[in-house]
């Protein structure tokens, strides 16, 4: 918050920020968690060695990561999957589900893939799940020619930034709202997504600017 009103020209302590966002209640609110095993690695489908660990990335689609999370509405759960830029930690793709299947994660690819139109060679990281080692997942990522990449079993490190990613909306949009419905759902999390977090929410890792502004500069230092 101290960045962003330095960047909207005010110059104020980051102590004083804290006591008055304290004061009126605008820290976020951390919810009791519930706990759901999403990765059910124990499959037949062949897995993927990590090519992500080491890779050094100059620039936006060079490398995707890919994971999904689980949403309580009022009366059941829901799941979200999700893709982002390595790169610019950008939410390129993403598609809410209320199935926890490779449909799922395929249409959060597939609209990642409408959008960035990606280069063969870049590569795509997730976990070792079901839904990312199927048939079908597989024969897409195939098609465009990435290389494919999974994560250590029960290493959640290897996907940290999807982890840190999906921790701050949950932090900052789900655990501060009680959606009436599936609907009501998808409508807040589109918002947050696209205008939000992509847009307005600053990051320390890429020099406190949004993702969106951290892509654009880059394209425009990479073409001067």
């Amino acid at each position: 918050m101290t960045r962003e009103l330095a960047r909207r020209g005010w110059c104020v302590n980051h102590k004083r920020v804290l006591r008055i966002m304290r004061e009126e209640s605008l820290l976020c609110q951390i919810k009791k968690r519930f706990v759901i095993v999403t990765t059910n690695s124990r499959h037949g489908f062949p897995v993927y060695p990590n090519v992500l660990a080491g890779a050094i990335l100059s620039a936006p689609d060079q490398a995707w990561v890919a994971d999904f999370t689980y949403i309580r509405l009022r009366s059941a759960f829901v799941f979200l999957a999700c893709i982002l830029d390595a790169y610019s930690r950008r939410c390129i793709g993403w598609h809410l589900s209320r199935e926890m299947n490779t449909q799922m994660t395929l249409r959060a690819l597939q609209q990642a893939i409408r959008e960035r139109h990606p280069q063969p060679g870049f590569i795509h990281h997730s976990d070792r799940g079901v839904q990312y080692a199927s048939h079908d997942y597989i024969e897409q990522l195939e098609a465009i020619g990435a290389q494919i990449s999974m994560s250590a079993v029960g290493n959640p490190y290897d996907n940290a930034k999807a982890e840190s990613f999906f921790k701050t909306l949950k932090q900052e949009e789900v655990y501060l709202k009680e959606y009436t419905s599936f609907a009501d759902a998808e409508q807040n999390l589109t918002t947050f997504i696209e205008k939000v977090y992509n847009e307005k929410r600053l990051h320390s890792s890429l020099g406190y600017l949004p993702p969106a502004e951290f892509e654009a500069a880059s394209i425009l230092i990479a073409g001067s």
